[in-house]
């Protein structure tokens, strides 16, 4: 029997997670229930009473039902104020609806033109904006607080705003997906106009950067390449807002080869990388590249990782995180033994990174832009010295070249037989990076004679080329483009040193 003066509750939801036990509760606290398609079957199947929408305002859902809720019999029961609208209300036939219950279709797993909804975030603005009277849900995990709040009598303004600003941030989460991808159909790279952040949380992080600072870990909810935000957690504490920066770089550097690689990070820098035939083998050598510095670090392979190298990490390092593409089971026994271990699976990487853009906060704004996903081959090098670089040294130099673009600026790396030996980072002359990276050379008594070195930037002066010569380097790779470019190359010439040209640079900040 219908009341008039019940309140009303209109369900119609794609997530169906609780609303068999919200409606029943519902009508327990004398709510009338308005429902649609999927929703009312659900809610009949369990002998819950329901209007159909149709019923409610005397027309048909028409068009394979993408028109049903779009009439003013509903959105004129969300809209109306009370005291002020009661009397149209009244000559049009229209009760209030007190409760809303909607979620979305899931345009993020199926990509469709199909699943773009109109008539949800319709309704869902539309009790958004009257929250002052209407009570809105959109997430599940609302439903308890709600329902206690009504036992108790009524659900308070302050619940219904922040319910509301919930809403709002759903729907526009909602339509910055569906611009990202009807722009991603039209191939349009330009930068929009307007950026709507599509982003969802993923999960609350401990802290940010340092203790004091709050933070939140935000993901592209159409992101589907392997990445640190589409990785699967196997084990370990939650992961930090630190961890996952450094993640992030350990995964995309590890990725740039093709020969079985690990990449050790440690606060935004590779200290060690390495190529080998496993990734025991490539762990080893990386680590014992810099084995202060890899204490604490991140850990990222491009292969599966097996029980031996597992079992040398464990033994070996205190390792805030590994990232590998899969694991053993029995290697995951083996880092079970060390269960605050974050191991992330990242499943298959290729040496092309995801296409998407890069966000860096400032005061006030936001800078975008495209991921550095920049790549050199030999073909693509310029000789620039009387001698060229020999075989040897042309597989370090492109391999000294992928590190470099992770590391940060001034960048330097030296390298020799697929294994960096010292990595100068962050500074702010190129000649003291270049002394950095023979410090830690020296650190492990790994040989800088013979081998190469690879630079982010060109040289402004020949001072960072005379420094790497009586140092010991052989060949060097840089971008060139250097006003004093002359004066570079006959420092190299002087020296007999080879150096390609990239014409291609990889600042990191």
């Amino acid at each position: 029997m219908t009341l008039p003066n019940a309140r009303r509750a209109l369900l119609s939801v794609s997530d169906k997670t609780g609303i068999v036990e919200l409606a029943r509760e519902l009508r327990q606290l004398g709510f009338e229930l308005i429902s649609t398609g999927g929703t009312a079957r659900a809610l009949a199947a369990a002998g819950i009473p329901a209007t159909e929408v149709a019923e409610e305002t005397g027309f048909p859902e028409i068009m394979d039902g993408r028109v049903k809720t779009l009439h003013p019999r509903i959105h004129g029961a969300l809209l109306g104020r009370g005291g002020q609208d009661d009397q149209i209300m009244r000559e049009h036939g229209i009760r209030p609806i007190d409760l809303l219950v909607v979620n979305l279709y899931p345009f993020a797993e199926t990509q469709s033109i199909e699943n773009i909804d109109v008539g949800g975030p319709a309704m869902l603005r539309a009790a958004a904006k009257n929250h002052e009277r209407v009570t809105v849900l959109v997430d599940p995990v609302d439903y308890p607080g709600v329902l206690a709040e009504l036992r108790a009598g009524a659900v308070s303004g302050k619940t219904r705003r922040r319910l509301a600003a919930k809403t709002f941030a759903h729907t526009g989460q909602y339509d910055a997906m569906v611009s990202a991808w009807l722009r991603k159909q039209a191939q349009d790279d330009a930068f929009p106009d307007a950026l709507a952040a599509g982003f969802r949380r993923k999960q609350d992080l401990r802290y940010g950067e340092n203790p004091h600072q709050a933070a939140a870990f935000y993901a592209d909810p159409l992101a589907t390449a392997p990445s640190v935000s589409t990785a699967t957690q196997l084990q370990g504490k939650e992961l930090s807002y630190n961890n996952i920066a450094d993640a992030d770089t350990a995964i995309e550097c590890v990725r740039q080869f093709d020969a079985p690689t690990c990449v050790i990070v440690k606060h935004a820098n590779p200290c060690g990388v390495a190529t080998a035939a496993g990734t025991l083998e490539a762990y080893v050598r990386a680590y014992e590249a810099d084995p202060t510095s890899a204490f604490g670090g991140i850990i990222a392979f491009n292969r599966p990782v097996d029980a031996k190298t597992a079992a040398a990490i464990v033994e070996r390092q205190f390792v805030e995180v590994v990232a590998a593409p899969d694991y053993a089971p029995d290697a995951l026994e083996a880092f079970g033994s060390k269960q605050n271990v974050r191991v992330l699976r990242t499943g298959p990487l290729d040496s092309n990174s995801p296409r998407m853009v890069e966000f860096k906060s400032v005061a006030g704004g936001l800078l975008a832009q495209g991921r550095d996903d920049g790549t050199i081959d030999a073909s693509m090098l310029r000789t620039v010295t009387r001698r060229a670089p020999d075989a040897a040294e042309l597989a370090d130099l492109l391999f000294a070249w992928r590190v470099c673009k992770y590391v940060k600026s001034n960048a330097i790396v030296f390298a020799h037989d697929g294994r960096t030996i010292g990595i100068g980072p962050g500074q702010t002359s190129r000649v003291v990076s270049t002394r950095i990276a023979a410090m830690k050379a020296a650190d492990v008594q790994l040989p800088v004679e013979g081998s190469v070195m690879a630079s982010d930037a060109f040289f402004p002066f020949r001072d960072g080329l005379d420094a790497a010569a009586t140092l010991g380097i052989r060949a060097v790779i840089q971008p060139g483009g250097s006003l004093r470019d002359a004066e570079v190359i006959a420092a190299a010439d002087e020296r007999d040193i080879a150096m390609v040209f990239t014409g291609m640079r990889h600042f990191r900040h």
